[in-house]
């Protein structure tokens, strides 16, 4: 069963769904590397340790490793399930916003989890691993529509610094996302109590900014505890219109 909820209005409902097993692998990235010329997916899920249909979800994004490139993954934790008895320590209600944003431009009646987005384009449940591979293989064979070059400026034990170019866009938003490779937590209440959940990709910090001069420096917070050997970097260009993701690329900090 998945969590559904209305849009403004946080009302829980059930239902069933088949869970198919596949194998997937994010892009490998490399420092300064840039959007390659064949197509790409960048994969959202909108997640929560509050949900108990969720950690199948987490556990599907967690497979997407290996030799597949070009495919990078992004795991959003939204807050408005922490009234459930336990709060999600990587939580922000700006990732609910965003999927709030998402469920308006896909003329939803409700926001659910556990959700998966594929390039702004097609969204599904989030532990269906049959329809991710489909949207997965189905995006690879669209050529991007834009280049992006990443550069890591500088980096600390609290921040990094990243420059990133592509040509002018007009009207397209650029989303540079600080993302942890793996982690796991202990629920000690709520729908998954007892429970230690995998949590892979986790957005940690998202910054977004308007594409038109074409060129930028994004400052990422690091949490605390974190070192640059457990997170990337990854950046998408989008249409705000259309949610449409045009180009994608990702870093691994040095």
């Amino acid at each position: 069963m998945f969590h559904r909820v209305k849009k403004y209005i946080f009302i829980i409902c059930l239902c069933t769904f088949q869970v198919s097993i596949s194998s997937f692998a994010p892009g490998v990235p490399v420092k300064n590397n840039h959007a390659a010329k064949e197509g790409f997916a960048l994969v959202e899920l909108f997640t929560s340790e509050g949900c108990s249909s969720c950690p199948p979800a987490d556990e599907a994004i967690g497979r997407l490793k290996g030799s597949k490139y070009n495919v990078y993954v992004l795991s959003f934790h939204v807050d408005y399930w922490n009234y459930l008895g336990w709060k999600d320590a990587f939580s922000n209600a700006e990732y609910s916003i965003r999927q709030q944003e998402y469920g308006a431009l896909f003329h939803l009646n409700s926001i659910y989890t556990p959700q998966i987005i594929v390039n702004g384009k097609t969204q599904f449940v989030g532990s269906d691993e049959t329809r991710l591979r489909q949207s997965i293989e189905s995006s690879l064979k669209e050529a991007p529509a834009a280049e992006i070059y990443l550069k890591i400026q500088s980096s600390n034990i609290s921040e990094v610094n990243v420059s990133w170019n592509t040509p002018p866009t007009a009207g397209l938003t650029m989303h540079i996302a600080l993302v942890q490779k793996f982690t796991k937590d202990f629920i000690q209440r709520g729908e998954n109590k007892g429970q230690t959940l995998n949590h892979y990709f986790t957005v940690r910090d998202f910054q977004s900014v308007g594409a038109l001069a074409g060129s930028g420096i994004s400052r990422l917070s690091i949490p605390t505890g974190l070192q640059n050997s457990d997170c990337l970097i990854v950046a998408f260009l989008q249409d705000p219109k259309t949610g449409y993701i045009t180009g994608a690329t990702s870093s691994v900090i040095p």
